[in-house]
Protein backbone atom coordinates (compact mmCIF):
# COMPACT_ATOMS: atom_id res chain seq x y z
CA UNK A 1 0.00 0.00 0.00
CA UNK A 2 1.41 3.35 -1.06
CA UNK A 3 1.09 6.40 1.13
CA UNK A 4 0.05 9.56 -0.64
CA UNK A 5 1.88 12.77 0.09
CA UNK A 6 -1.08 14.23 1.97
CA UNK A 7 -1.36 11.19 4.25
CA UNK A 8 2.11 11.53 5.74
CA UNK A 9 1.56 14.99 7.26
CA UNK A 10 -1.75 13.87 8.79
CA UNK A 11 -0.09 10.83 10.37
CA UNK A 12 2.76 12.98 11.64
CA UNK A 13 0.30 15.50 13.05
CA UNK A 14 -1.53 12.64 14.75
CA UNK A 15 1.66 11.55 16.50
CA UNK A 16 2.61 15.09 17.48
CA UNK A 17 -0.87 15.77 18.85
CA UNK A 18 -0.45 12.82 21.23
CA UNK A 19 2.57 14.51 22.82
CA UNK A 20 -0.04 16.57 24.66
CA UNK A 21 -2.93 14.94 26.41
CA UNK A 22 -4.71 14.35 29.72
CA UNK A 23 -2.33 11.58 30.77
CA UNK A 24 0.85 13.65 30.70
CA UNK A 25 2.07 16.51 32.84
CA UNK A 26 2.83 19.71 30.92
CA UNK A 27 0.85 20.42 27.77
CA UNK A 28 1.18 24.20 27.50
CA UNK A 29 3.54 26.35 25.47
CA UNK A 30 5.16 27.47 28.72
CA UNK A 31 5.99 23.87 29.56
CA UNK A 32 7.48 23.12 26.14
CA UNK A 33 9.47 26.36 26.20
CA UNK A 34 10.90 25.44 29.61
CA UNK A 35 11.52 21.90 28.35
CA UNK A 36 13.44 23.23 25.35
CA UNK A 37 15.58 25.47 27.58
CA UNK A 38 16.36 22.56 29.90
CA UNK A 39 17.25 20.37 26.93
CA UNK A 40 19.60 23.00 25.54
CA UNK A 41 21.32 23.23 28.93
CA UNK A 42 21.81 19.46 28.95
CA UNK A 43 23.12 19.45 25.38
CA UNK A 44 25.63 22.17 26.23
CA UNK A 45 26.87 20.48 29.41
CA UNK A 46 29.90 18.71 27.81
CA UNK A 47 30.98 22.03 26.30
CA UNK A 48 30.54 23.99 29.54
CA UNK A 49 31.66 21.44 32.15
CA UNK A 50 33.96 19.25 30.08
CA UNK A 51 33.89 15.72 28.75
CA UNK A 52 34.66 14.01 32.07
CA UNK A 53 31.84 15.71 34.00
CA UNK A 54 29.41 14.95 31.18
CA UNK A 55 30.52 11.33 31.15
CA UNK A 56 29.79 11.06 34.88
CA UNK A 57 26.40 12.71 34.48
CA UNK A 58 25.51 10.29 31.68
CA UNK A 59 25.01 7.61 34.35
CA UNK A 60 22.13 9.66 35.79
CA UNK A 61 20.57 9.87 32.34
CA UNK A 62 20.98 6.11 31.90
CA UNK A 63 19.22 5.58 35.21
CA UNK A 64 16.51 7.92 33.90
CA UNK A 65 15.47 5.20 31.45
CA UNK A 66 15.08 2.80 34.37
CA UNK A 67 12.93 5.33 36.24
CA UNK A 68 10.88 5.94 33.09
CA UNK A 69 10.22 2.21 32.72
CA UNK A 70 8.90 2.01 36.29
CA UNK A 71 6.72 5.09 35.80
CA UNK A 72 5.03 3.44 32.82
CA UNK A 73 4.04 0.26 34.64
CA UNK A 74 3.51 1.63 38.16
CA UNK A 75 2.29 5.17 37.53
CA UNK A 76 0.06 4.40 34.54
CA UNK A 77 -0.85 0.71 34.85
CA UNK A 78 -0.74 0.45 38.63
CA UNK A 79 1.76 -2.44 38.59
CA UNK A 80 4.31 -2.03 41.38
CA UNK A 81 7.37 -4.00 40.31
CA UNK A 82 10.76 -4.55 41.89
CA UNK A 83 11.80 -6.47 38.80
CA UNK A 84 12.95 -3.59 36.62
CA UNK A 85 16.49 -4.01 37.94
CA UNK A 86 16.29 -7.70 36.99
CA UNK A 87 15.91 -6.79 33.32
CA UNK A 88 18.48 -4.03 33.85
CA UNK A 89 21.02 -6.60 35.06
CA UNK A 90 20.11 -9.29 32.54
CA UNK A 91 20.72 -6.88 29.66
CA UNK A 92 23.96 -5.61 31.23
CA UNK A 93 25.35 -9.11 31.64
CA UNK A 94 24.22 -10.13 28.14
CA UNK A 95 25.87 -7.09 26.60
CA UNK A 96 29.12 -7.80 28.47
CA UNK A 97 29.22 -11.48 27.50
CA UNK A 98 28.37 -11.00 23.83
CA UNK A 99 30.60 -7.98 23.25
CA UNK A 100 33.63 -9.58 24.92
CA UNK A 101 33.19 -12.88 23.12
CA UNK A 102 32.91 -11.31 19.69
CA UNK A 103 35.53 -8.63 20.38
CA UNK A 104 36.58 -5.85 18.05
CA UNK A 105 34.28 -3.20 16.68
CA UNK A 106 31.58 -5.71 15.79
CA UNK A 107 31.19 -6.92 19.39
CA UNK A 108 29.32 -3.95 20.91
CA UNK A 109 27.39 -3.38 17.66
CA UNK A 110 25.96 -6.90 17.71
CA UNK A 111 25.66 -7.08 21.51
CA UNK A 112 23.36 -4.04 21.74
CA UNK A 113 20.29 -5.49 19.96
CA UNK A 114 20.87 -8.97 21.40
CA UNK A 115 20.94 -7.63 24.98
CA UNK A 116 17.77 -5.61 24.42
CA UNK A 117 16.07 -8.67 22.93
CA UNK A 118 17.08 -10.89 25.88
CA UNK A 119 15.74 -8.36 28.40
CA UNK A 120 12.51 -7.97 26.41
CA UNK A 121 11.95 -11.73 26.17
CA UNK A 122 12.72 -12.12 29.88
CA UNK A 123 10.12 -9.47 30.75
CA UNK A 124 7.60 -11.14 28.42
CA UNK A 125 8.10 -14.58 29.99
CA UNK A 126 7.86 -13.32 33.57
CA UNK A 127 4.89 -11.09 32.74
CA UNK A 128 3.07 -13.89 30.92
CA UNK A 129 3.25 -16.29 33.86
CA UNK A 130 2.30 -13.52 36.31
CA UNK A 131 -0.64 -11.92 34.54
CA UNK A 132 -2.07 -15.01 32.85
CA UNK A 133 -1.45 -16.91 36.09
CA UNK A 134 -3.69 -14.53 38.02
CA UNK A 135 -0.95 -12.78 40.03
CA UNK A 136 -2.13 -9.29 40.98
CA UNK A 137 -1.55 -6.29 43.25
CA UNK A 138 1.04 -6.72 46.00
CA UNK A 139 1.84 -10.26 44.90
CA UNK A 140 3.36 -8.88 41.69
CA UNK A 141 5.72 -6.78 43.79
CA UNK A 142 6.62 -9.79 45.94
CA UNK A 143 7.19 -12.10 42.98
CA UNK A 144 9.32 -9.61 41.03
CA UNK A 145 11.40 -8.94 44.15
CA UNK A 146 11.93 -12.68 44.66
CA UNK A 147 13.04 -13.09 41.04
CA UNK A 148 15.52 -10.24 41.44
CA UNK A 149 17.00 -11.64 44.65
CA UNK A 150 17.24 -15.14 43.15
CA UNK A 151 19.24 -13.68 40.27
CA UNK A 152 21.55 -11.93 42.73
CA UNK A 153 22.09 -15.16 44.68
CA UNK A 154 22.76 -17.15 41.53
CA UNK A 155 25.15 -14.66 39.93
CA UNK A 156 27.06 -14.24 43.21
CA UNK A 157 28.06 -17.94 43.23
CA UNK A 158 29.41 -17.99 39.67
CA UNK A 159 33.01 -17.40 40.72
CA UNK A 160 34.43 -20.73 39.59
CA UNK A 161 36.18 -21.34 36.29
CA UNK A 162 33.29 -23.57 35.23
CA UNK A 163 30.98 -20.56 35.22
CA UNK A 164 31.91 -19.07 31.88
CA UNK A 165 30.16 -18.36 28.60
CA UNK A 166 32.60 -18.72 25.76
CA UNK A 167 35.78 -17.01 26.85
CA UNK A 168 34.04 -14.74 29.38
CA UNK A 169 34.02 -15.73 33.06
CA UNK A 170 30.99 -14.53 35.01
CA UNK A 171 33.22 -13.83 38.00
CA UNK A 172 30.76 -14.18 40.89
CA UNK A 173 30.93 -11.17 43.23
CA UNK A 174 33.84 -9.82 41.18
CA UNK A 175 31.60 -9.46 38.14
CA UNK A 176 32.75 -9.00 34.56
CA UNK A 177 35.39 -6.27 34.06
CA UNK A 178 36.67 -4.83 30.81
CA UNK A 179 33.30 -4.34 29.13
CA UNK A 180 33.85 -2.58 25.80
CA UNK A 181 32.68 0.93 25.08
CA UNK A 182 29.97 1.38 22.49
CA UNK A 183 31.43 0.99 19.04
CA UNK A 184 28.83 1.50 16.35
CA UNK A 185 29.50 0.41 12.80
CA UNK A 186 31.87 -2.13 11.24
CA UNK A 187 35.44 -1.80 10.05
CA UNK A 188 36.78 1.61 9.14
CA UNK A 189 33.31 3.16 9.36
CA UNK A 190 33.00 2.32 13.07
CA UNK A 191 33.37 4.89 15.84
CA UNK A 192 33.55 4.60 19.63
CA UNK A 193 31.12 6.36 21.94
CA UNK A 194 32.82 7.60 25.08
CA UNK A 195 32.96 10.81 27.07
CA UNK A 196 30.89 13.54 25.39
CA UNK A 197 29.81 11.30 22.53
CA UNK A 198 28.41 8.73 24.95
CA UNK A 199 26.67 11.48 26.93
CA UNK A 200 24.93 12.89 23.85
CA UNK A 201 23.99 9.40 22.70
CA UNK A 202 22.36 8.52 26.04
CA UNK A 203 20.64 11.92 26.16
CA UNK A 204 19.26 11.39 22.66
CA UNK A 205 17.95 7.91 23.50
CA UNK A 206 16.37 9.17 26.74
CA UNK A 207 14.72 12.06 24.88
CA UNK A 208 13.34 9.70 22.23
CA UNK A 209 12.09 7.26 24.90
CA UNK A 210 10.42 10.07 26.87
CA UNK A 211 8.64 11.58 23.86
CA UNK A 212 7.64 8.12 22.64
CA UNK A 213 6.24 7.28 26.06
CA UNK A 214 4.20 10.50 26.03
CA UNK A 215 2.69 9.47 22.70
CA UNK A 216 1.99 6.00 24.09
CA UNK A 217 0.18 7.09 27.26
CA UNK A 218 -1.91 9.66 25.40
CA UNK A 219 -3.06 7.09 22.85
CA UNK A 220 -6.07 4.77 23.21
CA UNK A 221 -3.71 2.18 24.62
CA UNK A 222 -2.60 4.66 27.27
CA UNK A 223 -6.21 5.32 28.21
CA UNK A 224 -6.67 1.59 28.75
CA UNK A 225 -3.61 1.56 31.02
CA UNK A 226 -5.07 4.31 33.20
CA UNK A 227 -8.44 2.55 33.24
CA UNK A 228 -6.77 -0.63 34.48
CA UNK A 229 -4.97 1.33 37.18
CA UNK A 230 -8.21 2.91 38.40
CA UNK A 231 -10.51 -0.13 38.20
CA UNK A 232 -9.26 -3.35 36.66
CA UNK A 233 -12.56 -5.27 36.98
CA UNK A 234 -14.64 -2.54 35.34
CA UNK A 235 -12.10 -2.24 32.51
CA UNK A 236 -12.41 -5.98 31.87
CA UNK A 237 -16.21 -5.70 31.89
CA UNK A 238 -15.97 -3.05 29.17
CA UNK A 239 -14.33 -5.59 26.89
CA UNK A 240 -10.63 -4.82 27.28
CA UNK A 241 -8.17 -7.70 27.43
CA UNK A 242 -6.60 -6.61 30.71
CA UNK A 243 -4.01 -9.39 30.82
CA UNK A 244 -2.81 -8.62 27.31
CA UNK A 245 -2.56 -4.87 27.99
CA UNK A 246 -0.61 -5.42 31.21
CA UNK A 247 1.71 -7.92 29.53
CA UNK A 248 2.43 -5.51 26.67
CA UNK A 249 3.36 -2.57 28.91
CA UNK A 250 5.38 -4.83 31.23
CA UNK A 251 7.35 -6.14 28.26
CA UNK A 252 7.96 -2.67 26.85
CA UNK A 253 9.08 -1.39 30.25
CA UNK A 254 11.42 -4.38 30.52
CA UNK A 255 13.02 -3.38 27.21
CA UNK A 256 13.58 0.19 28.49
CA UNK A 257 15.08 -1.15 31.73
CA UNK A 258 17.34 -3.43 29.68
CA UNK A 259 18.56 -0.52 27.58
CA UNK A 260 19.37 1.32 30.82
CA UNK A 261 21.39 -1.70 31.99
CA UNK A 262 23.37 -1.73 28.75
CA UNK A 263 24.26 1.92 29.23
CA UNK A 264 25.30 1.16 32.81
CA UNK A 265 27.64 -1.66 31.76
CA UNK A 266 29.08 0.52 29.03
CA UNK A 267 29.50 3.53 31.34
CA UNK A 268 31.52 1.69 33.98
CA UNK A 269 33.01 -0.96 31.66
CA UNK A 270 31.89 -3.38 34.36
CA UNK A 271 28.87 -5.30 35.65
CA UNK A 272 28.45 -7.37 38.82
CA UNK A 273 25.66 -9.01 40.91
CA UNK A 274 25.02 -5.79 42.86
CA UNK A 275 22.68 -4.75 40.04
CA UNK A 276 20.26 -7.37 41.43
CA UNK A 277 20.66 -6.34 45.08
CA UNK A 278 17.77 -5.45 47.39
CA UNK A 279 19.04 -1.88 47.79
CA UNK A 280 19.23 -1.25 44.07
CA UNK A 281 15.83 -2.91 43.54
CA UNK A 282 14.16 -0.42 45.89
CA UNK A 283 15.96 2.75 44.76
CA UNK A 284 13.85 3.19 41.56
CA UNK A 285 10.75 3.25 43.77
CA UNK A 286 12.23 6.29 45.55
CA UNK A 287 13.12 7.97 42.24
CA UNK A 288 9.61 7.68 40.88
CA UNK A 289 7.91 8.54 44.18
CA UNK A 290 9.94 11.72 44.52
CA UNK A 291 9.41 12.96 40.98
CA UNK A 292 5.80 11.79 40.69
CA UNK A 293 4.84 8.29 39.61
CA UNK A 294 2.10 9.56 37.31
CA UNK A 295 4.55 11.89 35.56
CA UNK A 296 7.02 10.55 32.99
CA UNK A 297 9.22 13.63 33.27
CA UNK A 298 8.87 13.53 37.05
CA UNK A 299 10.35 10.03 37.12
CA UNK A 300 13.41 11.24 35.18
CA UNK A 301 13.82 14.38 37.30
CA UNK A 302 13.44 12.39 40.52
CA UNK A 303 16.08 9.94 39.31
CA UNK A 304 18.60 12.68 38.57
CA UNK A 305 17.98 14.44 41.89
CA UNK A 306 18.31 11.31 44.03
CA UNK A 307 21.36 9.99 42.20
CA UNK A 308 23.12 13.35 42.33
CA UNK A 309 22.47 13.53 46.08
CA UNK A 310 23.59 9.92 46.56
CA UNK A 311 26.82 10.70 44.76
CA UNK A 312 27.39 13.78 46.91
CA UNK A 313 26.75 11.82 50.09
CA UNK A 314 28.97 8.94 48.96
CA UNK A 315 31.83 11.42 48.68
CA UNK A 316 31.18 13.55 51.75
CA UNK A 317 29.16 11.37 54.16
CA UNK A 318 28.84 7.86 52.78
CA UNK A 319 27.45 6.40 56.00
CA UNK A 320 24.35 8.63 55.75
CA UNK A 321 23.56 8.10 52.06
CA UNK A 322 20.86 5.44 52.46
CA UNK A 323 19.46 7.13 55.58
CA UNK A 324 19.06 10.35 53.62
CA UNK A 325 17.29 8.53 50.76
CA UNK A 326 14.89 6.98 53.26
CA UNK A 327 14.23 10.40 54.79
CA UNK A 328 13.45 11.86 51.36
CA UNK A 329 10.99 9.02 50.69
CA UNK A 330 9.23 9.56 54.04
CA UNK A 331 8.94 13.34 53.62
CA UNK A 332 7.68 12.97 50.04
CA UNK A 333 4.98 10.48 51.01
CA UNK A 334 3.83 12.65 53.93
CA UNK A 335 3.86 16.11 52.36
CA UNK A 336 4.04 15.68 48.55
CA UNK A 337 2.34 12.32 47.95
CA UNK A 338 1.93 12.93 44.22
CA UNK A 339 5.58 13.92 43.75
CA UNK A 340 7.55 17.08 43.06
CA UNK A 341 6.45 17.94 39.52
CA UNK A 342 2.72 17.28 40.05
CA UNK A 343 3.01 19.28 43.29
CA UNK A 344 4.59 22.21 41.45
CA UNK A 345 1.86 22.05 38.82
CA UNK A 346 -0.90 22.02 41.44
CA UNK A 347 0.71 24.96 43.23
CA UNK A 348 1.00 26.93 39.98
CA UNK A 349 -2.65 26.30 39.08
CA UNK A 350 -3.85 27.19 42.57
CA UNK A 351 -1.82 30.41 42.78
CA UNK A 352 -2.94 31.44 39.30
CA UNK A 353 -6.57 30.98 40.33
CA UNK A 354 -6.65 32.14 43.95
CA UNK A 355 -3.61 34.36 44.40
CA UNK A 356 -0.58 34.27 46.67
CA UNK A 357 -2.32 34.92 50.00
CA UNK A 358 -4.83 32.10 49.67
CA UNK A 359 -2.04 29.89 48.37
CA UNK A 360 0.02 30.48 51.53
CA UNK A 361 -3.02 29.77 53.73
CA UNK A 362 -3.84 26.61 51.81
CA UNK A 363 -0.26 25.39 52.07
CA UNK A 364 -0.17 26.09 55.82
CA UNK A 365 -3.47 24.28 56.38
CA UNK A 366 -2.27 21.29 54.35
CA UNK A 367 0.96 20.99 56.33
CA UNK A 368 -0.89 21.33 59.65
CA UNK A 369 -3.38 18.64 58.65
CA UNK A 370 -0.67 16.20 57.60
CA UNK A 371 1.34 16.86 60.78
CA UNK A 372 -1.78 16.27 62.92
CA UNK A 373 -2.46 13.03 61.05
CA UNK A 374 1.11 11.88 61.56
CA UNK A 375 1.06 12.73 65.27
CA UNK A 376 -2.33 11.11 65.65
CA UNK A 377 -1.08 7.88 64.12
CA UNK A 378 1.72 7.96 66.71
CA UNK A 379 -0.83 8.29 69.54
CA UNK A 380 -0.28 12.02 70.14
CA UNK A 381 -3.52 13.98 70.21
CA UNK A 382 -3.37 17.60 69.07
CA UNK A 383 -6.45 19.72 69.80
CA UNK A 384 -7.62 22.51 67.56
CA UNK A 385 -6.62 25.07 70.20
CA UNK A 386 -3.01 23.87 70.09
CA UNK A 387 -2.68 24.85 66.44
CA UNK A 388 -4.27 28.16 65.40
CA UNK A 389 -6.05 28.30 62.07
CA UNK A 390 -4.54 30.02 59.09
CA UNK A 391 -6.81 33.04 59.46
CA UNK A 392 -5.63 33.58 63.05
CA UNK A 393 -2.02 33.30 61.98
CA UNK A 394 -2.60 35.83 59.23
CA UNK A 395 -4.15 38.31 61.71
CA UNK A 396 -1.17 37.93 64.02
Amino acid sequence: MKLSSDMLPSQLNGIISKLNGPNTLGNSRVFWAAFAVGLLILIAQPIVRGSYAAGQFSLFLAYGLLGLSLSLIWGYAGILSFGQVAFFGIAGYTYAVVSLNLGGAIGPTVALPIAIAVATVSAFILGYFMFYGGVRNVYVAILTLVVTLVLETFMAQTAGAQWSIGSVKLGGFNGIPGVQNFTLGVGESSFTLSGSRFYWFVLGVLLFAYLGSRVLVNSKYGYSLVAIREDEERTAMLGYNVKKVKLAVFTFAGALAGLSGIFYANWGNYVDPSVFSLTFATIPIVWVTLGGRESLLGAIVGTVIIEWLRKWFSINASEFAIVFVGLILMVTILFIPRGILPGIKNMYVFLSTHGLREGVEYGRDTIQTRVKTLLGSAGINVSESDTPGSSEVMRE
